[in-house]
């Protein structure tokens, strides 16, 4: 009994309990919008007390996956990637079947209906790929830049990507893209590559506009950088950024307050366009601190990298930052109109149960890489030879 106390305060010693924190509070500071977005009636059949109750349970659930997951050496669950990659997959697999199904006024299919309770598989899909991608790119290794394992690589990344795609999902097609280029460019690829892409990105831009975009993805395109076709979306396709744009600038400075006010209504405005809620009632300082507990929690894993005690360990948080930063810019982007509406929420601040948990997640892989960054400690025992 002694072994397990002392074993579990060695245990939270060694556990980044910073990033940890700053993970709980912006869950936190969710449920609360959230909760007055319910009270105040902004979206009314859309938000209701089980929207913050579902994040509050999803995100002590997220706590509990975060801690376990900490405690496993992250190298032990490298050599599990068959598990958890086929788990991923499946699930997303299954949205081609009736389990499968949209949501009102979206049209990607990313929702799987098990009865007692809906998962967004994607979110999930992330997670799984930041460590089977990290395995891979150790087990390269030195040959990455190699033809042939540059294109199993590059097979590897357009898996999840593609599947997304056949989704409809663009957003998580664009993160998990993003993921893989970062991943890529840490473990060391060659500059050769990156300029040959530099310089065929303007011909990718070509085959997705004339080959794979559908209308209505042009049209969310167009509508940021066309203001007549604006005035005639304005009760359309532009009109969801039109009002967060109204929204961010009734704010102001401190913004109108949590308890009542002339509010905006916004369609999405508990999941996607949270952060134009955050505007109106916080205002600018409200956006400000939003955007700096983001940017710290980024930061921290980025930290988690420097320390890692080997190319896995700083591959995996590599993966879990561009996650959250590049969800975080996207978002941002779409609700001051700069980027278009692909569905990305904000990170631990939009509502959904989904995205909370995978989130935790990928927070207990990087904390796993900050307990054991010593060579030889491994969470309950430790290495004597």
């Amino acid at each position: 009994m002694k072994r397990v106390i002392n074993d579990l305060i060695n245990y939270f010693k060694r556990l980044d309990k910073i990033l940890l924190a700053l993970c709980v509070i912006a869950s936190l500071f969710s449920v609360y919008l959230l909760y007055t977005i319910n009270l105040n009636g902004i979206n009314p059949g859309k938000v209701s007390p089980r929207t913050w109750k579902i994040q509050l349970i999803t995100m002590a659930a997220g706590i509990a996956f975060a801690l376990v997951i900490a405690s496993i050496n992250y190298r032990l669950l490298s050599r599990l990637w068959f598990v958890y990659s086929g788990l991923a997959l499946l699930t997303s697999l299954l949205l081609f079947t009736p389990l499968g199904v949209r949501t009102e006024g979206a049209t990607d299919l990313n929702w799987l209906d098990l009865g007692f309770i809906q998962i967004q598989p994607s979110e999930f899909l992330k997670v799984a790929f930041i460590m089977t991608f990290a395995t891979h790119l150790c087990k390269a290794g030195d040959k990455m830049n190699h033809p042939r394992h540059f294109a199993l690589l590059c097979l590897h990344g357009m898996v999840p990507v593609g599947l997304v795609i056949i989704q409809d999902d663009t957003g998580t097609a664009l993160i998990i893209l993003m993921m893989f280029l970062t991943m890529m460019f840490a473990a060391g690829l060659s500059w050769k590559y990156i300029l040959a892409g530099l310089v065929g990105f303007p011909v990718l831009g070509v085959v997705f506009w004339n080959f794979y975009a559908q209308p209505h993805h042009k049209m969310r395109i167009l509508v940021l950088i066309d203001k007549e076709l604006q005035q005639k979306e304005a009760v359309g396709l532009y009109d969801q950024q039109r009002r967060s744009l109204m929204a961010l600038g009734s704010g102001g400075l401190t913004g109108q307050g949590l308890s009542g006010g002339n509010y905006v209504y916004i369609f999405a405005i508990h999941n996607d366009f949270i952060f134009a809620y955050i505007g109106m009632t916080l205002g600018f300082v409200g956006c400000a601190v939003t955007l700096a507990l983001l940017l710290l929690i980024c930061v921290k894993i980025i930290a988690a990298a420097g320390a890692a005690k080997d190319l896995m360990g700083k591959l995996i948080c590599v993966g879990a930052f561009s996650m959250i930063f590049f969800h975080s810019v996207i978002n941002v982007g779409m609700v001051i109109a700069v980027t278009p509406v692909v569905g990305v929420p904000l990170p631990f601040i939009s509502a959904g149960g989904s995205s909370t948990l995978a989130l935790y997640c990928a927070v207990g892989l990087v904390l796993s890489v900050w307990a054991h960054k010593e060579k030889k400690y491994h969470m309950f025992y430790t290495e004597t030879d």
